[in-house]
């Protein structure tokens, strides 16, 4: 366990860009894992839709169930998407650092979204003070354990990239490892973000719009490309069109894209054996 969390710490600390995909279910982990990316990161969002789930309305035993599997799948890191922390206090933040550690993960991200859609972003001081608290927990840990600070702006409306950049240079200062301010939708302002603050950025792409290649990142200053659901929900669109022909059409031309069972359990194989 130590390895792998050392082995975190270090891809953010080598040159250039990695990719840290995001599988949703044990399966996913693994066949990642054997297509040889150096690290995983779950989705809340897509663990939430495995359950037949909205976003954000999975329990926290459900989420921290969750992140144990996919830790357990492979041997790879696994940093988690555990949203708002499962409660608004700086306490709340600082106990789901200590859970997530408790399971094995190597990491975690918490975000300064409230749930609340009246209200989705914490104000400044208690976002601040919610970081703060989850580091001084991450430092009393004993092993390393890379804490992801997010600032949700972008994705709830709030395309304040003054805001977004002061929120992220509070949070360097208050003991994040990595910075991470998803929706941001140009090379410039990804730019601007990178130069802002000194700590590994991390950056989603598949999000609606423009996207940008790894060394197009890399360039720009990012150090960790993730996902989120983008994976999870191009499977969920090829189920549902697959349902769609058969309901509409009575056909099954789907299945002209389906993988063979050799090359799947391939994958599954080759996991195992890592």
């Amino acid at each position: 366990m130590e390895d792998r969390r050392t082995l975190f710490r270090k891809l953010h600390e080598a040159d250039g860009a990695f990719i840290i995909p995001n599988p949703w279910d044990v399966g996913t982990a693994r066949i990642l894992a054997a297509m040889g990316f150096p690290a995983l990161a779950t989705t809340s969002a897509g663990m939430a839709f495995s359950l037949g789930k909205v976003d954000g309305a999975a329990s926290r035993d459900e989420v921290l169930a969750h992140c144990r599997a996919i830790v357990e799948a492979t041997p790879l890191p696994v940093s988690a998407d555990l949203e708002n922390g499962f409660g608004d206090s700086p306490e709340s933040a600082a106990a789901t650092v200590v859970a997530a550690a408790g399971i094995g993960l190597a990491g975690c991200s918490l975000e300064d979204h409230t749930g609340d859609r009246a209200r989705p972003i914490y104000d400044f001081d208690l976002a601040v003070e919610r970081i703060e608290a989850a580091a001084q927990a991450r430092r009393s840990l004993g092993h390393d354990f890379v804490l992801t600070a997010r600032c949700e702006n972008f994705l709830w409306g709030r395309r304040d990239l003054d805001d977004t950049i002061r929120r992220l240079q509070a949070f360097e200062k208050a003991g994040a490892d990595v910075l991470y301010a998803p929706g941001l939708g140009d090379l410039d302002t990804i730019r601007a973000v990178c130069a802002a603050v000194t700590k590994p950025v991390n950056v989603v792409m598949g999000l609606p719009g423009a996207t940008f290649g790894v060394a197009e990142l890399a360039e720009a200053g990012v150090r960790r490309i993730s996902v989120g659901s983008a994976l999870a929900r191009l499977a969920y669109g090829a189920f549902v069109g697959a349902a769609r022909e058969m309901r509409a059409h009575g056909s099954f031309g789907f299945a002209k894209g389906a993988m063979g069972f050799a090359e799947l359990e391939g994958f599954f194989t080759r996991a195992t054996k890592a």
